[in-house]
């Protein structure tokens, strides 16, 4: 008789909880469902936001929580997705950080959370019950883990310094 395993189930349950919230922020800022702007308005508010070129950060933006919030809560990839999640994430943190941390405020709160969430996830693995243990976990290596997480850390950091290095630019140039 096989007994449900409580960690393999409170996986499952943070994926998909997870998983579901990312992939409904980012379809706000692709299509514009569920009351988002969609591609064009949010390429419009990434400019204003420093991070150029607009269109092709609100897609990356886009993408990395629809994908990653996808595979997540499918338990696919999961150290990829949990990557992409994080570090689309760490874009958010950065434009929320100069209102502090907490989200009544503006501040990054929130962001901050399903960033280390999705981290978390990606790092401890998808559990019994998702598509990764069904494939034998096939997209789910170790040197997956590694690459994705280099690969996102180090995407995540060129983005935002260069989002900083361009706003103290715009603020010379206007000086």
């Amino acid at each position: 008789m096989t007994c449900i395993n409580r960690r393999d189930l409170a996986l499952l349950a943070l994926r998909a909880g997870t998983g579901a919230v990312l992939m409904a922020h980012g379809t706000q800022k692709l299509f514009g469902w569920f009351g988002g702007a969609g591609l064009d308005q949010t390429a419009a508010a990434m400019e204003h936001m420093g991070y150029t070129p607009g269109r092709q950060s609100a897609l990356a933006a886009g993408l990395g929580e629809t994908g990653g919030g996808a595979l997540l809560a499918l338990g696919l990839a999961t150290p990829a997705a949990g990557a992409a999640a994080a570090g689309a994430m760490a874009g958010a943190v950065a434009v929320h950080a100069p209102a502090g941390f907490f989200a009544q405020g503006g501040g990054f709160e929130y962001p901050a959370f399903l960033g280390f969430t999705a981290a978390a996830i990606g790092l401890a693995g998808p559990g019994r019950y998702s598509l990764d243990h069904a494939t034998g976990h096939t997209f789910d290596q170790r040197w997956m883990l590694a690459l994705a997480f280099a690969a996102s850390g180090l995407a995540a950091a060129a983005v935002v310094m260069k989002r900083a290095q361009d706003r103290t630019d715009q603020g010379q140039q206007e000086e």
